[in-house]
Formats: structure tokens, C-alpha cells, sequence
């Protein structure tokens, strides 16, 4: 399994990001623009002391993503506040991706066009709160769609 993550902005989300995916041993790919550099001085102020660890694919744009790892249409799952499906409906493929957006702006319309089938959200159930934060709903996904992996 996967992590992709199409043009972050914070870097201490993605830090965060990169932890989880250390301690479950997946590959976490960037699409850039990225809204921080991954120097190594960035990543430390981040506080990210396992950034050196962390499985890193980097791509110019989502196109340069898709020649690259040519990724068949249901190994993708895609994951917006407004999914049509909740996270805990899927069954995950262990290699799938689990795709995210920015933290402003979500995924870009383009990379959602003709996906509706694969759009996820996960639960809220309060009115009062607009979005999640990126790595608490990344780390929620990821642990959802491994729970068999993980003996859940």
C-alpha cells in the first residue's frame, strides 16, 4: 500500500505522514508543487527526526505519477470531506494508493474527473467542523484500510 499525497503545503503534516508510514513500512509519494522544501534543515525544523527513514517517491505533476506506476483504476482510492462513501466501505487492495489533497484546496477537480465510484470521506458528525486535518485522516484511513494486515 501506498500514500500518496498531491501537492501538501505543511510540512508538519507531511512529516507526520511519513512517520505513519515508517511504522507501517509503506511508500509515501509526493506530487509536487510541494508548500515546503525537504531539505534536510526543513524537515528537522518540521520535527521529523524520521524523515530519513521514510520510503520517498517524488513526481513533477499527477501525469509523471500515473506513466510511472500506470496504477489500475481500482487499486485507487481518492479521500475528500465531501465522498460519496465512507472510508469503512472499500475492501482495500494491500497494494493499493490512498490519495490525498492539499490542505486548502483538496484533490484538483482533474485528478477526481470520472472518479465518483472511488471518492471516500471519513465520518463527521458534528455540523460544526468543516474539515479534518490532513494527517489525522490519513493515519485514520491507513489503519482502516490495513486492519486485516494489522490483525483487526
Amino acid at each position: 500500500m501506498k500514500i500518496v499525497l498531491v501537492t501538501p503545503e505543511i510540512p508538519w503534516n507531511t512529516g507526520a505522514i511519513g512517520r505513519t508510514c515508517v511504522a507501517l513500512g509503506l511508500e509515501l509519494i509526493l506530487i509536487k508543487p510541494l508548500g515546503f522544501s525537504l531539505d534536510e534543515k526543513a524537515v528537522r525544523r518540521a520535527g521529523t527526526d524520521y524523515w530519513k527513514h521514510v520510503d520517498l517517491t517524488l513526481y513533477d505533476d499527477w501525469q509523471s505519477f500515473l506513466d510511472a506506476h500506470n496504477p489500475a483504476p481500482e487499486s485507487m482510492y481518492f479521500f475528500e470531506e465531501h465522498g460519496a462513501q465512507t472510508i469503512y466501505e472499500p475492501e482495500y487492495d494491500p497494494n493499493g494508493y490512498l490519495i490525498f489533497g492539499c490542505e486548502s484546496a483538496g484533490l484538483p477537480r482533474a485528478v477526481l474527473d470520472g472518479r465518483d465510484d472511488q471518492v471516500f470521506k471519513l465520518p463527521m458528525l458534528s455540523p460544526l467542523v468543516r474539515s479534518l486535518n490532513l494527517a489525522n485522516v490519513a493515519t485514520a484511513v491507513v489503519y482502516q484500510a490495513m486492519r486485516k494486515e494489522l490483525g483487526g
